[in-house]
């Protein structure tokens, strides 16, 4: 089966009232837990990559890693740009073979983040590929910071209608009270504004920073529009842990199949629970 954009996993998904995963890569074993774990449960899957991704295994060996999984799955599978910060970045993935690309441009002026992100969704829509825009900052999780502040970081459902009118984005990624990384304590998540930012612009939502949320909120952010989830700390979490129980149990181990195999398994079993948690199972 050949690539497929979000905008059609996630009008299926709005259509059915569940989420589609967007599990981040980073090597071959990552990219084949995602599709196992996607075929096993029947699920469509976004498969991600970070320009982080993208700098270590390379653009070429992502998209290639992808797109032969995709072709010989029986499940719809997207290829997707997260965090793209640079539009020659968004322009080199669109021409490699990505299906989808985010722009983030969340730490611009609200004018300056529009005018990017216009600027992507013009070049991306003229070649049939979905974007997906984000505005408000997640902040990162040792920061200490005060209500007030906290809320200046979080997205004004106002705003979020000029941004969404302004750029014709597929998808957006607003801010509610997730982090990148891992959680110390229980984060907060805004529901009445991710509510109202539902309300007011229409478009699917986005939730980042995923890893971690407990699972009921996951299912309530759902029910009020989330269709992409993103998840990637959990994934890395499992497989690194695996590699490190392998080593521990058997030091003089050298051969890497017997140590990234186990990492691939765990990883798996981990992305399945999520696809189940987020109701795609059996959407395929």
């Amino acid at each position: 089966m050949s690539l497929v954009t979000i905008s059609e996993l996630l009008t299926r998904a709005e259509a059915g009232g569940y989420a589609v995963g967007a599990f981040n890569c980073n090597n071959m074993e990552i990219v084949q837990a995602i599709i196992s774990a996607a075929e096993v449960e029947r699920s469509p899957v976004i498969i991600q990559a970070s320009q982080g991704a993208i700098k270590y295994a390379g653009l070429g060996y992502i998209t290639s890693l992808v797109r032969e999984a995709a072709l010989f799955s029986e499940v719809p599978v997207a290829l997707h740009l997260d965090h793209g910060t640079d539009f020659q970045q968004v322009v080199n993935c669109l021409r490699s073979g990505f299906t989808s690309v985010m722009f983030d441009g969340s730490h611009l002026p609200l004018e300056e983040n529009i005018k990017m992100t216009r600027k992507v969704v013009e070049v991306a829509h003229a070649a049939g590929i979905a974007v997906e825009g984000e505005l408000g900052r997640l902040r990162g999780i040792e920061d200490e910071i005060s209500v007030s502040e906290r809320d200046a970081f979080f997205t004004d459902p106002q705003e979020a209608v000029t941004f969404v009118q302004e750029t014709g984005i597929d998808a957006l990624a607003p801010s509610i009270g997730t982090a990148h990384g891992r959680y110390r304590g229980k984060p907060e998540l805004d529901f009445e504004r991710l509510h109202r930012i539902r309300e007011l612009t229409g478009v699917p939502l986005v939730l980042h920073g995923s890893s971690g949320v407990p699972g009921e909120d996951i299912r309530r952010a759902i029910e009020l529009g989330v269709r992409k989830v993103n998840i990637d700390t959990d994934i890395r979490q499992a497989f690194v842990e695996e590699i490190r129980r392998v080593l521990a149990s058997d030091p003089d181990q050298i051969d890497p199949r017997k140590v990234l195999g186990p990492a691939r398994t765990r990883a798996t079993e981990v992305i399945r629970e999520k696809i189940r948690l987020f109701g795609s199972n059996g959407k395929a």
